[in-house]
């Protein structure tokens, strides 16, 4: 679309032929974006607006004009029905409950000032998928009150209380995983860097949780690796690392896709005594398709899960470790 300032060089019928249309026909409207400054922005809504356009809302720093084109609007604020028919306008002031719906489809011409974010929102409402009355998913809600709270908000209930159900179900439906774990480990910190750094001791150590770990020798910065483990939960995972830092014997990284995909980092420092501390951090999304949908579900039941495998890491690490420092010392 253009962007036109004060003293703009287009005529009118330039600058409508420039508009930009957005169709939210589910929503009941079409919006035409006929002019957008700082200052202002300017956008026709044709058609009858329905469920979450009909919502009674506020702006928090705009004002906004209604001018009836075409149709009959009833504009309501703070709670006063107001109806408006062609040729007919009313400013909502800034930070007053408002709705707006029609007895019939008609054209509505609006005006925000400052323009603020409402281009994006608008082209928000266009891409977000409603059902057949006219709503979002609950997730869709909380993730426009998430980018859009600055500007506006509905009416009910508070904004406090918005954001928190926001953050809820925000935080509910995120497939990121980030783990923690760290202990010690009798072995030297140069053995057990050799078993956490080469993926294919795995199932050697870390069983009955690794299964088949494949890789073309030794590790180097760089080398891939396929790696098939379970849980306790009934499901198998395939993944493909490739490690991206190497600094023995203190760190190794990988970067992880497949059925989860993000970030494995192994961090040993020395213990009194001749020991090792292992740190392990863990950040994945779960990207198959059955833990997409379950995740909101069963959070802490993935969460135990990854307790378990890691408790299965902490009882075969030291004993491989070990083993293998004292066939060096043979050797």
């Amino acid at each position: 679309m253009a962007t036109l300032a004060r003293g703009d060089p287009f005529s009118r019928d330039e600058r409508i032929r420039a508009m930009t249309t957005l169709q939210m026909t589910r929503l009941g409207v079409v919006v035409e974006i006929r002019e957008h400054t700082d200052e202002l922005i300017e956008f026709d809504v044709i058609g009858r607006p329905r469920g979450f356009l009909a919502q009674a809302h506020v702006h928090a720093r705009q004002t906004e004009r209604h001018e009836v084109i075409e149709g009959t609007m009833r504009l309501t604020i703070d709670g006063e029905e107001h109806v408006l028919r062609p040729g007919d306008a009313m400013t909502v002031p800034v930070g007053a409950p408002h709705s707006q719906r029609g007895d019939e489809p008609g054209r509505v011409r609006v005006q925000l000032r400052p323009a603020g974010d409402t281009e994006p929102f608008l082209r928000r409402l266009a891409e977000m998928d409603v059902n057949r009355f006219g709503w979002p998913s609950p997730l869709t809600v909380a993730e426009i009150s998430r980018d859009f709270a600055d500007s506006g908000h509905a009416a009910k209930p508070s904004p406090r209380v918005q954001r928190a159900l926001s953050k809820t179900i925000l935080a509910l439906a995120s497939r990121e995983y980030l783990f923690v774990d760290e202990w010690d480990v009798a072995a030297p910190r140069e053995a057990v860097f050799a078993a956490v750094a080469d993926g294919r001791s795995y199932p050697e150590w870390w069983t009955p949780v690794y299964i088949d770990v494949e890789a073309d020798g030794e590790p180097e910065l760089g080398k891939e690796s396929l790696q098939h483990f379970e849980g306790r939960l009934p499901y198998h995972l395939h993944t493909r690392s490739r490690i991206v830092r190497l600094e023995p014997p203190h760190i190794v990284e990988g970067e992880v896709d497949g059925d989860l995909r993000g970030n494995g980092r192994w961090t040993l420092t020395d213990t009194p005594g001749g020991g090792t501390h292992v740190r392990f951090d863990w950040r994945v999304h779960a990207d198959r398709a059955l833990l997409r949908v379950l995740t909101p579900v069963l959070r802490p039941a993935f969460r135990w899960n990854h307790a378990w495998a890691i408790a299965r890491a902490v009882e075969g690490l030291e004993p491989y470790a070990r083993a293998r420092a004292a066939t060096r010392v043979a050797a």
